[in-house]
C-alpha cells in the first residue's frame, strides 16, 4: 500500500533548484523554490508556473529539441523530465543567455547569419549550441551536425542555423564567450 501512495501522480512535492544566467560575464545562480504535483514536466513548471516562455512545447516526446534546456550542464528536453527530478539541479533557459543588456554571441550569430525565420525552434536551437562550446569551445562541423541532431526546424533549413553555430566564435570577445563563461 506504501509503493501505491507514493506513485500517487495528485501528491504535491517542494523542491529547490537554481536558476542560472549570465550577469557582467559571470554566470550567477538564483535559488528558486517550489511546489508540484507529481506529474508537473520541467517544461510546465518553468512555461506555465515560472513565466519562462522561452522553452517551447511542440511535439511532447522530445523528438523536436523545442524545449531544450540546461539542466547540470548537460541539454535535455524539458517535456521528458518531471519536475520533482530537478530538485538541487541547475538549470538555464534561453532567457539566461543574455544578460540583459547583451546577447550572448551564440544569439547573436543567429542574427547575422539570418537563421531564423518563425523563431518556434530557436531557443532549442541556442541551447544546444551554447552546450555544445561549453564541451568544446572549437567545435568542427561533424560535432556542431551531432549537437544539432534531433532538432527539428520547418522555415530555415538547416544550412543559416549550422553557420550560425559555427560562426558564433567569431562574435566573441574573449571576455563574454570565454571557457569560464561556457562552464
Amino acid at each position: 500500500m506504501d509503493q501505491l501512495q507514493t506513485l500517487d501522480a495528485t501528491k504535491e512535492r517542494k523542491i529547490q533548484f537554481f536558476l542560472l544566467r549570465h550577469q557582467n560575464h559571470s554566470i550567477v545562480k538564483q535559488s528558486v523554490e517550489c511546489v508540484v504535483q507529481s506529474h508537473t514536466t520541467l517544461l510546465d513548471l518553468l512555461r506555465e508556473h515560472l513565466h519562462f516562455t522561452g522553452v517551447k512545447e511542440a511535439c511532447g516526446v522530445g523528438e523536436c529539441g523545442a524545449c531544450t534546456v540546461i539542466m547540470n550542464g548537460q541539454a535535455v528536453r524539458a517535456c521528458l523530465i518531471l519536475a520533482f527530478e530537478i530538485a538541487g539541479a541547475e538549470i538555464m533557459t534561453v532567457e539566461g543567455l543574455s544578460d540583459g543588456k547583451h546577447l550572448h554571441p551564440i544569439q547573436q550569430s543567429f542574427i547575422q547569419e539570418d537563421a531564423v525565420q518563425c523563431g518556434y525552434c530557436i531557443p532549442g536551437f541556442l541551447m544546444a549550441a551554447y552546450e555544445l562550446y561549453s564541451r568544446d569551445p572549437h567545435p568542427d562541423p561533424q560535432a556542431i551536425w551531432e549537437a544539432m541532431s534531433g532538432h527539428l526546424c520547418r522555415c530555415t533549413g538547416y544550412q543559416s542555423i549550422f553557420h550560425a553555430i559555427e560562426n558564433a566564435q567569431n562574435q566573441a570577445k574573449p571576455s563574454n564567450f570565454s571557457q569560464k563563461d561556457m562552464e
